[in-house]
This record gives C-alpha cells, structure tokens and sequence, in this order.
C-alpha cells in the first residue's frame, strides 16, 4: 500500500471546526486505500501565545542586570513544543471517533533527531521504526511537527516553518509516493492572489524556483523543507486544505525539473532577480520598463545553460547602484530581510522564476541523492545510516 505524508499547517488546524474538516480529509485518503501519515502544526497563533507565557513568567520577578533577556531555550522547546501535541491528540481522538484507527506521536518518538540547537534545530536522521509498525497494522499515524529530539535526549524545536521540514524528512524515511502540504492556498501562484487579481496557477514549480521564492520572502514552503525534497527526490503537492471533499483537485507539484510556460517574481521597492530564457530578455526589459524599475546587471545561469538572470533596482529609490556579484547579491537580500520589509509579490509575464538571490552555496550546492529502500533510517545529509 503507497504511503503519503499529509502536513497541515496553523491556519488549517485554527479551530475546532477546522480540526474536524482536516480529520474528514484524512478519513478520504485512507478510504481511499492509502497508508497515511499526518503532520500537524499548532493551532494558529498558539506558538506565540506560549512564547509570550514563557516570557511573562521569564520576568514575573522583574528585570535583573545579570539575568539573559530571554527565558532559557530549552524550557522554550519544552513549552512551545506542547502546541503541536495538543493539536496532534485531538486529531487522532476526531479519527477514532469516525471509526478509524488512529495513534499519535511527538517528533521523539516518530524518531526525529535533531541537532542540539534548541528553539532552531536541524534534523539529521529519521528513524521511523515506531511509524511503520503501526502503518503495517492500518492505523493512520498523527505526528507533531516543528519538534524532534536531539541524540542527548533533549526536546528540540525547528524554528518557524519547521513543520514542513518534518513531513518532507519523514516523506523521505518511509519512501513516500508524495508529501502533501496543505494550506488556505490550493498551491502556488505567478503572484500573491490576495494582492494581484491577475495571479496565475502554476501547476508545476522546481525545487530551485520553489526555494529562490521562499529565500526571497514568498510563504509559499520552508526553505529547509524544499532542500529536503531536492536533497531526495521527495516529490510536494501542495493543496488546498478540504478541496478533496469538493473533488477539487487543483494543486501545484514540486518536482525536481520543470519547463513551465509561467513563472513568478518576489520582489519589493530595491531589488528584483528575474530567471528568463535568455531570449526572452528584451521582453523582461520592456516589461520592466513599465513598473518604474530599469535593467541593472545580467549575467548567465549555470553552465551549460541558455538561462540569464537579469537584476533590476528602482529607478526611483537609487539604491543598491554599485554592481554586485553572486555573493553580493545574496548580501543585499540578507539586508533586505533583516529589515523585515514586507515584500510585494507581483506577477511578471515572461520570466520562469525569482528571488533576490541567495549563497552560491546554498543553490548550486547538490548532495548525491540517497538510493534507499522504505523504511531505511533517513540521514538528512547522507547516505542512509545503517542499523537501529
């Protein structure tokens, strides 16, 4: 029987109400004939509510001058780390109560390790030997995602997005047919639908195209998590929470390469990266054009490649006038970032893909992929680790 993974995210496990639409869902997937794993996030807005608990009680007896600002962080990830585990429960008591047999897991004993990092730890293995036995007995697995365990036994957390680095790693360990996000979005757009009634559909996104939007401001997938994909192979699908029970079935595949006919763009007032056919740059200029935004820099894609990345600044802001490298490129977006802007994600005809750029080494770096038979321990980095 094929094995998905399913991970829901904050806005789609909010409410009770929502709860129950996520538990009809998954109830379609298994009556359906697949063996389901699901990964569920806090309820919206709980992560900062506990937070902010933690902090008040970090500071009940005032400020003191030789006390840290912050509460400590592994009391942090154990407070903050109980969101996902209520979530998690609740979900599994909604499937029982359908007639479905359900059991849920914290990442721990899921077998997520991780890192010793608390609050922003990294996954380095999976071992989902807890999963699979109960996968082979027909139950639907419920896992808390954003949380794992370090190898010193101590609760860690992934950060902000960490949920979806948690269903795309254990999509890889149990050699799932697809890892399925699901959102308030059915997939991904040419621009942000909220914004631009012009947004288009895209059907079909690069692991590369996918992490230059989300490097580049664009909530679209964690960038950790689409490494993760890239890294091995795992194909998303992300989807519209519930559109399977209106058989709408309109989502946006995340695969390894793709020749798509429309693309996207992130970008706000300073700095904007375009990848285009190289044919198409005289287009991309013109359309520039119209925007207020004039060319910059073009230089070519990898080698090989008939792609060109054209970098444009606004005329009117004057910023960023010197020419920049690769790296400087990432640099200017780093500063773009820590300013916390809010970028405006806008679509543009022509060109295939965006971002503001990123470390050469992050996007051209490629680990060998893992040839890896279900139900191998995941090595996040590696090859797969072998033994218990």
């Amino acid at each position: 029987m094929d094995v998905i993974v399913q991970k829901y995210g904050g806005s789609s496990v909010a409410t009770f109400e929502r709860l129950e639409t996520v538990a009809d869902e998954i109830a379609a997937s298994r009556r359906a004939g697949a063996s389901v794993v699901v990964v569920v996030s806090a309820m919206g807005g709980s992560t900062d509510e506990l937070v902010e608990m933690g902090r008040r009680a970090w500071n009940s007896q005032g400020a003191l001058a030789d006390r840290p600002a912050q509460p400590p962080a592994r009391e942090l990830d154990m407070l903050v780390s109980t969101g996902e585990r209520i979530t998690m429960t609740l979900l599994s008591i909604m499937l029982q109560a359908r007639g479905l047999d359900a059991i849920s897991f914290t990442g721990s004993q899921s077998g997520i390790v991780t890192t010793e990092r608390h609050f922003d730890a990294r996954i380095v293995e999976v071992r989902p030997f807890r999963i699979q036995e109960q996968l082979e007995q027909d139950k639907i697995v419920i896992v808390a995602g954003f949380q794992g365990v370090s190898r010193e036994k101590e609760v860690t957390t992934l950060g902000r997005g960490g949920s979806d680095t948690s269903a795309v790693a254990l999509a890889a360990a149990l050699g799932a047919t697809s890892c399925e996000v699901c959102s308030d979005v059915d997939g991904v757009y040419s621009a942000d639908p909220r914004h631009i009634d012009a947004a288009v559909h895209l059907p079909h996104v690069s692991y590369e195209h996918i992490l230059e939007m989300a490097e580049s401001g664009a909530k679209v997938l964690h960038s950790e998590a689409i490494r993760h994909a890239e890294r091995h192979s795992v194909k998303i699908l992300a989807r519209r929470t519930g559109d399977r029970l209106k058989n709408e079935a309109r989502e946006t595949a995340v695969t390894k390469s793709v020749d798509a006919p429309e693309g996207a763009v992130v970008a706000d007032d300073s700095i904007l990266v375009v990848h285009t056919d190289a044919s198409h740059i005289d287009k991309v200029v013109g359309a520039l054009d119209t925007l207020d935004l004039r060319p910059w820099d073009v230089f070519g894609g990898r080698r090989g490649s008939d792609r060109s990345r054209l970098l444009a600044n606004g005329a009117r802001e004057g910023r960023c006038q010197s020419r920049l490298s690769r790296g400087g490129t990432w640099r200017a977006s780093q500063r773009l970032r820590r300013r916390r802007e809010k970028l405006e994600v806008g679509e543009f005809g022509g060109a295939q893909s965006s971002g503001l750029g990123r470390h050469p080494g992050s996007s051209r770096r490629r680990a060998a992929r893992c040839s890896r038979t279900p139900g191998a321990p995941y090595n996040a980095n590696h090859a797969p680790a072998s033994g218990r």
